[in-house]
């Protein structure tokens, strides 16, 4: 991850003499666009020549010495970039969006002309009351900036790109400057996320989220525990214990606890850790297999999550846990038709060893639930394939036990722009899961397979308010925008923080 320092300044905008100089500009039907009193000669030009109306995506370089409507700059290039016809009354989530879109859109724009740094002029329109916006801005820039870089040769060419260094904000305040740091908190955490995901699979294994975590408890005021395979056995993880059976690396559960002071509620998030996923016996086509080195993005969204919570420091008590191992077929794997015992003493018949997420996330659930008390749990996984059928790579499928938690978690997917879509738990579902030799079978068919998952999770909650994000549909493969990149979104991780936010006056 290339890191970008955020900062404000109240310089001269004239007297700026870097790389890019970027204004934006806000569409007025068939009017002049609104724009900064400074670049209004600059907008009226373009404006008559229908070049640039300040339509949403639409942007348009320039070069202010070669123009009279640009003397006065000292500044090496001008970005425009549009963002619509904005108006009071449309919905403030969308406007978030807008803003996340057109900060990728000035990444982008950077990284075509090598520059390292900027100065952003925001619209005169924002004050106080719109500051959440400019995080926005901020949070689509910095994710639009990202690059994973760590395996390619090295260049020594004086035009290799290694992202913006440096972003300048114009404007002061600080209302302004603390939704600035909240949002690069949460583009740093996704990042982060990012760079597990796209680790190759020899590169990031259980002691590497092992060694995550500790170093982050290290530099902040996280409670680490690493919980090793002779005590995941002890245990009676057997769900855990099952999957690891075919690998040469041991499992671990690795756990992150953020414990203020006073606090009155605590969140558990539970983020499933498949390192690499073969299928184990029931292996899967080798074609697109390298892609499930990002059966960990559950995981990875989970303790990134913890990065950001080190510094916000919420009031809520939070609780991360990844269970974490590879699922491969070596010769002690499991076989189809095995039985196992999970931690809360319920046996499952093994009948798809490829259905293994779920088999890790219900040790790991109900041992939370014990452990920690939760008021409420939140498990994020890619766990089926079947999710991406219904609702493509749009929306992450949400199932849930309780309606308060599915509606605060569906109103923080909104605001962050990372959506979720609520299924239906019906108890027809989970009669697809019985088993004729054992409590519960680990698949129940093809049909609603994504549900008949979040159902056998169901399993191991208890009344305990909960929630399933299935995002194998989300983490990779995202909707295409202008600050996601191909591979790995990162998703869940600002969905995450939002939702934190919003459960300090709560009561499930």
């Amino acid at each position: 991850m290339n890191r970008c320092e955020v900062r404000l300044t109240q310089k001269s905008i004239t007297a700026y003499p870097g790389e890019l100089l970027v204004f934006l500009v806000a569409a007025n039907g068939k009017k002049l666009p609104k724009c900064n009193q400074k670049i209004r000669p600059m907008v009226k030009e373009l404006f008559a020549l229908g070049d640039f109306k300040g339509n949403k995506d639409e942007s348009v370089l320039l070069y202010p010495g070669r123009s009279d409507a640009g003397k006065g700059f000292s500044c090496r290039r001008i970005l425009l970039v549009g963002i619509g016809d904005l108006k009071k009354d449309d919905n403030q989530d969308q406007f978030l969006e807008t803003f996340r879109k057109s900060g990728g859109v000035i990444s982008q724009s950077a990284k075509k002309v090598k520059a390292d740094e900027l100065l952003l002029v925001l619209p005169e329109f924002i004050d106080e009351t719109y500051f959440h916006l400019t995080g926005g801005l901020v949070e689509g820039l910095l994710l639009g900036n990202y690059r994973f870089r760590n395996y390619k040769k090295k260049e020594t060419k004086k035009d290799d790109y290694h992202g913006l260094k440096t972003l300048t904000i114009y404007g002061k305040g600080g209302s302004l400057r603390r939704s600035l740091h909240r949002a690069r908190r949460g583009a740093e955490a996704a990042m982060s996320a990012r760079d597990m995901a796209n680790e190759p699979a020899n590169r990031w294994t259980p002691d590497h989220f092992s060694k995550f975590a500790r170093d982050l408890a290290r530099n902040s005021e996280l409670r680490c525990t690493i919980i090793g395979k002779s005590q995941i056995k002890k245990f009676g993880m057997g769900g855990i214990i099952a999957v690891n059976q075919g690998s040469a690396i041991d499992p671990r559960v690795v756990i992150l606890e953020h414990r203020p002071k006073n606090y009155r509620s605590t969140i558990l998030l539970v983020g499933k850790g498949i390192t690499f996923d073969s299928g184990g016996v029931s292996l899967k086509p080798a074609a697109g297999m390298e892609d499930m080195k990002y059966d960990m993005c559950g995981g990875a969204a989970v303790i990134s999550a913890m990065q950001a919570v080190a510094e916000e420091k919420p009031k809520v008590r939070v609780v991360a846990i990844v269970p974490t191992t590879d699922n491969m077929s070596g010769s002690s794997a499991i076989k189809p038709g095995d039985v196992i015992t999970h931690f809360n003493g319920i046996t499952s018949e093994v009948i798809n060893t490829d259905a293994e997420g779920r088999l890790i996330l219900a040790d790991a659930l109900a041992y939370g639930i014990k452990e920690y008390s939760p008021d409420c749990v939140v498990d994020l996984a890619t766990l089926t394939g079947a999710v991406i059928i219904g609702l493509g790579h749009h929306r992450t499928g949400m199932m849930s036990n309780n309606d308060l938690l599915a509606e605060t978690l569906s109103g923080a997917g909104e605001e962050t722009g990372e959506k979720v879509w609520r299924l239906p738990l019906d108890p027809e579902y989970t009669e697809q899961l019985e088993s004729e030799v054992a409590d519960v079978k680990n698949i129940g068919g093809r049909a609603g397979g994504s549900i008949t998952a979040g159902a056998y999770l169901q399993k191991f909650v208890g009344t305990t308010p909960w929630a399933h994000l299935d995002i194998a549909g989300t983490a990779w493969e995202y909707t295409k925008k202008s600050y996601i990149p191909k591979g790995p979104s990162g998703i869940g991780v600002r969905l995450l923080l939002n939702f934190i936010g919003r459960c300090s006056s709560l009561k499930f």
